[in-house]
């Protein structure tokens, strides 16, 4: 044999020339070599068809989604068995009551000729006064009464719920970034962001409360706070210079960053003033604002990588397509960045060219929504703003009337939360409340707080970020109280 040849793959024969398969990386003789290329094309030749298939799918579903989707048939059948189970409950209501209406006003009757056998009594033997005439008087008042709105015959319902109560979860779609970006309507949607929702005015310690200090069972100016899915708060324990894990329910926290302390390292914080989960890939995000940072850390590995340098980085948060939006409170804008990349995007800006009111001064926490429209606390200003997709200019969507305490102003705000209805939370800091205002309205509404600077349950202490889980309930970072408090939703 030849030293010079090569065995074919398919044919088994040793060949002088043979080709090499850079897929499957097996040598072909020219005859095999042709073979094995038809098999390829009959092979894509089956995945076109597969794909082809799959787009007629797809336009399926696009022509019957508004009707005949599983999840709209689910829906209309939860609506029929529900009206069903309605129908056939009132029509028992129905007859029950015609039963006893029946036996009710034959009773009634009865009554009432007793009634007026006494009186036609009366009238015959002529003795009666005006006590007597009264008496009858009240008598068939009673009987009436009784006749028009019967006492022993009424509706109750019960505080059970009588039918099951349904809504639509939309969870994160797994063809796109999972990043945790403080939202709760980028977790799950529900009927948990209802219009107007309501809070217990007391709210609960869940981290901290234990004065300001390092043990793990203590904060010192906790900042930013993003709450997971298990209802685990990531905190920026800024007094600290770390981020700690405070799991649900737990009495103290775990350092999940900054565990050698202040520093410039990689493993050290100064200062952190937010933070943001990315669950799927088991990160966070931090704001390393003192360092001048922004800093992914790995949950897993215990690893820091530095992405953004040289950044006065205030508050971080992520939209939907995996951007990252970071605020600089010393150049008063916000910018988009992209992993990987070592440029940006001017999103909002303190520009001094612009119209005044599109200017930032002091851009604190930002937050995006699901139309990627970028809302800013602008803290000097006392107001927040609102750029949409690819504005130039901003607009005021909160406060803007100066720094007070009335209902159509804010002071220093902080931390912000639009719900999927278009509502915006925003922590109140100087007030000491949280506050809840509808695009266009002239003013905005306490929703938790408001009570006076304080360590009472139902008081704060210069409030800075705030977020929600997936019940609803709200978390706010009680800043100078050294904790995090949870307000339940109440409806």
């Amino acid at each position: 044999m030849a030293t010079d040849t090569t065995q074919c793959f398919k044919c088994k024969k040793y060949k002088k020339i043979t080709y090499l398969c850079k897929g499957c990386s097996n040598e072909f003789c020219q005859t095999d070599l042709i073979e094995h290329r038809q098999l390829l094309n009959e092979q894509l030749d089956g995945i076109i068809n597969d794909y082809d298939q799959f787009r007629q799918t797809i336009n399926q579903h696009e022509r019957n989604s508004q009707s005949d989707s599983l999840l709209m048939r689910q829906i209309n059948e939860w609506e029929r068995k529900s009206m069903q189970r309605i129908q056939q409950t009132a029509d028992i209501c129905r007859k029950t009551v015609l039963e006893q209406t029946k036996t009710f006003v034959h009773a009634i009757g009865k009554n009432f000729s007793q009634l007026s056998d006494q009186i036609k009594e009366m009238q015959k033997e002529e003795e009666y006064n005006e006590i007597d005439l009264n008496e009858l008087r009240r008598k068939l008042k009673a009987m009436t009464d009784e006749l028009n709105n019967p006492s022993t015959i009424s509706l109750r319902e019960d505080s059970q719920p009588f039918i099951t109560q349904i809504s639509v979860v939309v969870s994160e779609n797994r063809l796109q970034s999972s990043a945790n970006r403080r939202s709760i309507s980028n977790i799950q949607r529900s009927l948990v962001e209802q219009p107007g929702s309501k809070f217990r005015a007391t709210g609960t310690v869940v981290a901290g409360g234990n004065g300001c200090g390092n043990q793990l069972n203590q904060l010192s100016c906790p900042t930013g706070i993003s709450i997971d899915r298990k209802k685990n708060i990531f905190i920026a324990d800024s007094g600290n210079n770390r981020v700690v894990e405070w799991r649900c329910c737990a009495s103290v926290g775990e350092i999940i960053a900054g565990r050698n302390g202040r520093g410039k390292g990689t493993d050290q914080l100064k200062g952190p003033s937010d933070v943001i989960i990315d669950e799927t890939n088991h990160l966070i995000i931090i704001a390393d604002r003192q360092n001048g940072r922004v800093i992914r850390s790995s949950l897993d590995q215990n690893r820091e990588h530095i992405l953004i340098h040289n950044i006065d980085c205030y508050s971080v948060t992520m939209d939907k397509q995996g951007f990252l939006y970071v605020s600089d409170w010393k150049k008063s804008d916000v910018t988009r960045w992209k992993f990987g990349e070592n440029h940006c995007e001017l999103v909002a800006s303190g520009d001094r060219s612009m119209r005044e009111i599109s200017q930032l001064d002091g851009p604190s926490f930002v937050f995006v929504d699901e139309d990627e429209s970028v809302y800013v606390s602008d803290i000097r200003n006392h107001r927040v703003m609102k750029w949409n997709k690819n504005a130039r200019e901003g607009i005021v969507v909160a406060g803007g009337n100066g720094n007070g305490i009335n209902l159509n102003q804010l002071s220093y705000p902080r931390g912000l939360h639009i719900s999927s209805c278009g509502e915006i939370y925003v922590t109140d800091y100087g007030n000491n409340r949280v506050m809840r205002w509808r695009e266009g309205d002239l003013r905005g509404e306490v929703v938790v707080g408001g009570n006076g600077e304080g360590n009472k349950l139902n008081q704060l202490c210069e409030p800075e970020g705030l977020a929600f889980d997936l019940d609803g309930n709200l978390y706010v970072a009680d800043g100078d109280n050294h904790r995090i408090m949870r307000f339940d939703r109440i409806f």
